[in-house]
């Protein structure tokens, strides 16, 4: 199944917001970092909800804020969920971006960029559009180091990519991006029960829940663009 298959079965699901609760809970940790000044023009890779580019009008004094998503039923609703005429969302590819050279100031993705079909290259279409100086904010919950999210891949046909810590940033520094932070934003919100519920939605133990949110949560890789 392709990503656009995937995703529009999600969309179609309802998934679109389920994903949009879970991730908010460091998101917005993550997106408080980004230095978004008046009138910047901001990029989401991976838009699911759009609930990136709405945060980002809220919040800030952004111009114009893009959502891109490979799944036309996810940009559909997402485009429903606000009227912002500064928010646009868009149907494309990680692999080709649909922006000019050096005409964006921020991309931001959250749990899609090992989604990625040639991640590598991915990583070169966004230091092509952002201008210099402009950030790439790229935060995921699947990787290597976080133990607990390895058999994620059994659950979605999808082929995801999972690096390391030291991976991305190697990545990062291959497509000429500066790598300017790196750390794990713990998920402070999700409810861990007493050890005595456990076994608990899929949890053995308690101790492994609290290492999967409190531990390992968001791993947030920043790039600079020269």
């Amino acid at each position: 199944m392709s990503v656009r298959q995937e995703f529009d079965a999600w969309a179609a699901d309802g998934r679109d917001k389920g994903m949009e609760e879970r991730h908010w809970h460091t998101a917005r940790h993550a997106l408080a970092r980004m230095p978004i000044e008046e009138g910047d023009r901001v990029l989401d890779l991976g838009t699911g909800s759009g609930y990136i580019p709405r945060a980002i009008r809220e919040a800030t004094e952004a111009g114009r804020v893009y959502g891109l998503d490979g799944s036309p039923e996810m940009a559909a609703n997402a485009r429903s969920y606000t009227d912002d005429p500064d928010v646009g969302f868009v149907v494309g590819d990680f692999d080709s971006l649909p922006f000019a050279d050096d005409s964006l100031d921020h991309v931001w993705t959250m749990e899609a960029f090992y989604y990625a079909a040639d991640p590598d290259h991915t990583l070169e279409e966004v230091a092509r559009v952002l201008k210099p100086g402009g950030t790439f904010y790229c935060a995921v919950n699947y990787y290597e180091e976080n133990v607990h999210s390895h058999d994620w891949q059994e659950n979605i046909s999808v082929e995801m990519t999972r690096w390391s810590r030291a991976e991305y940033r190697e990545a990062f520094e291959r497509a000429g991006l500066y790598v300017a932070e790196q750390d794990s934003i713990p998920d402070e919100e999700t409810e861990i029960p007493p050890a005595e519920e456990f076994p608990h939605e899929g949890w053995e133990t308690r101790e492994d829940m609290v290492e999967r949110y409190r531990v390992f949560g968001t791993l947030l890789t920043v790039g600079v663009a020269p």
